[in-house]
């Protein structure tokens, strides 16, 4: 298997030449020491585990589920490190350091290993929401170790009858004293069971006796896997998914068997509660896109640069594919890809840093929908590039491609994202919070750029019109039938607008130019589709 090596210097240059990342205790050279300090765990240990991992898989044995061989050891060291705790409030133990910084840097554990990134994922997740809606108590409790990463965290939402419609949520809580007795079923719970660690706090949406139908009666639960004294809690693992993918991630079916639970914030708001740990996972989803397609990248690359075949029309010498033009043309296309993604979820780590929370509710679906739809197709182009040897296991190439197809599908599917951003972020307040975002992006625009993007940016603000006025107009299948292409169009080319002071850096300049020439004019495409494609839909 080939070597993953963080692209650290074009994430310096991106973060502080392109975005503008500014923080009083960060200058370039503290960042530098960072990411290769993050670098050198992230190549050196995570990655060589992650071709075994996959094929081994994670293991359930009478509830006990056993982690690929080195993960556990891995964990401890990661932990032991300092870096769990990189974005987390220093009251509880973290280092306070601001996502900017934090973003880049998980970045490396998800392209290092993808399978390992999603537990401290998932336990960010569960810190954000404790953070923001937990009590006091809850706080002191929990915060500290997960924090530390002597703890993890799991997200509890879906059931057998209960997807993307959660109000179908039939899992119950009964009033028990000063706490509650959880009962019922969850599936697809990432890192649900595993040995990594002592604990696990599951934070889980269940219905309290007499509440009301639908959404509006959920509440949100913490659960801890092990009681105070060391009691063993009445949550089991009754069994393992077998996937496409992510095989050393154990995707786990959770049972509840009056589980003692703890309510988090007001009972019937866990839904409100859960968005934010669902937000701050899009952008972590996002991120995972980004770093699956490097890693895929740097793999088809390493090939490219090996494999002999055919011969140089110069020379009629006998030379490596990297050499023919349709490589080369597939290889660019990945890497600038990889950089447009990058710059996306970059800025909306920014976003989160300077509360620009407009910012952050637009950026977050058009992130975690491109950014991850682009993973597949770049995990997709370095099969292709494999050729044959693509399509068998032993190359590596077919895990990045197996790896990269969920993230499309969890944390929300990607036309849910879509119908989050015509709806929820355009429609809700006619338009304000995307008119905005839209300016930004046209004044990031560098004057050789500006005639390039003009077409662009008219069919983008023609398109959000249309929405607007289908909105009220009550023509809502309308508005759901343009959200897809309409997202792509945007995204494509909010991440060509990022990317646009990218090409006079020296670290960036081609395969942000690239990006600009080969991918911009697709956003077009994509408007022309959602204005009088969506029709048809209907």
């Amino acid at each position: 298997m080939s070597d993953y090596r963080p692209p650290v210097d074009e994430m310096q240059a991106l973060l502080f030449d392109v975005l503008g990342f500014e923080d009083e205790e960060i200058d370039q050279e503290t960042c530098a020491a960072i990411l290769d300090e993050a670098s050198k765990l992230a190549s050196e240990v995570l990655a060589p585990l992650n071709w075994d991992g996959d094929q081994f898989g994670a293991k359930l044995d009478d509830g006990v589920v056993t982690t690929a061989p080195g993960f556990k050891e891995a964990y401890s060291q990661y932990c032991e490190s300092g870096w769990n705790a990189v974005p987390f409030d220093p009251e509880y133990g973290g280092q306070g350091l601001p996502y900017g910084m934090a973003f880049p840097v998980q970045e490396m554990w998800q392209g290092a290993n993808m399978s390992f990134g999603l537990c401290p994922l998932l336990t960010q997740g569960a810190v954000e929401a404790i953070s923001h809606h937990g009590s006091d108590e809850q706080k002191a409790k929990y915060l500290p170790k997960l924090i530390s990463g002597e703890w993890t965290g799991t997200m509890n939402l879906t059931e057998p009858g209960a997807g993307s419609d959660l109000g179908l949520i039939r899992t119950k809580a009964v009033k028990d004293g000063d706490k509650y007795k959880i009962h019922g079923q969850k599936i697809f719970i990432t890192h649900g069971e595993h040995d990594m660690t002592e604990n696990i706090i599951h934070l889980v949406l269940a219905r309290i006796e007499g509440a009301p139908e639908d959404v509006k009666g959920i509440s949100l639960f913490i659960v801890p896997k092990i009681l105070d004294e060391n009691r063993r809690n009445g949550v089991k693992c009754i069994g393992l998914e077998h996937k496409l993918g992510i095989h050393a991630s154990p995707t786990c079916t959770m049972e509840f068997d009056g589980a003692e639970a703890y309510l988090v914030g007001r009972a019937n708001a866990g839904l409100k509660y859960m968005f934010t740990m669902m937000n701050n996972a899009r952008l972590s989803v996002a991120l995972q896109g980004v770093a699956i397609a490097e890693r895929a990248y740097q793999h088809a690359l390493n090939y490219a640069n090996e494999r002999i075949q055919g011969k140089d029309f110069a020379s009629g010498e006998r030379t490596v594919i990297a050499n023919h033009a349709d490589v080369k043309r597939m290889l660019t296309s990945m890497k600038s890809q990889v950089l447009a993604g990058r710059a996306i979820v970059y800025r909306a780590a920014l976003a989160l840093d300077q509360n620009q929370q407009d910012f952050v509710d637009v950026l977050t679906p058009l992130a975690k929908a491109w950014c991850t739809d682009m993973s597949v197709d770049v995990a997709s182009l370095g099969v292709q590039v494999h050729g044959g040897m693509g399509f068998v296991e032993e190359t590596g190439a077919a895990q990045y491609y197996r790896d990269a197809r969920i993230l499309p599908i969890y944390e929300g599917t990607n036309g849910i994202q879509a119908m989050d951003l015509v709806f929820r972020k355009t429609l809700r307040d006619n338009g304000a919070a995307v008119r905005a975002f839209i300016a930004e992006l046209k004044e990031m625009i560098s004057s050789e750029h500006q005639a390039v993007f003009a077409k662009q940016f008219e069919a983008l603000e023609e398109a959000t019109q249309l929405i607007l006025e289908k909105g009220a107009a009550g023509h809502l299948d309308f508005v759901e039938a343009m959200a897809t292409p309409y997202l792509k169009g945007f995204a494509i080319i909010a991440g060509a607008a990022f990317l646009s002071k990218a090409t006079e850096n020296d670290v960036l300049k081609d395969n942000a130019a690239i990006f600009i020439s080969n991918h911009l004019p697709y956003a077009n495409a994509h408007f022309e589709v959602a204005m009088k494609g969506s029709a048809d839909l209907i």
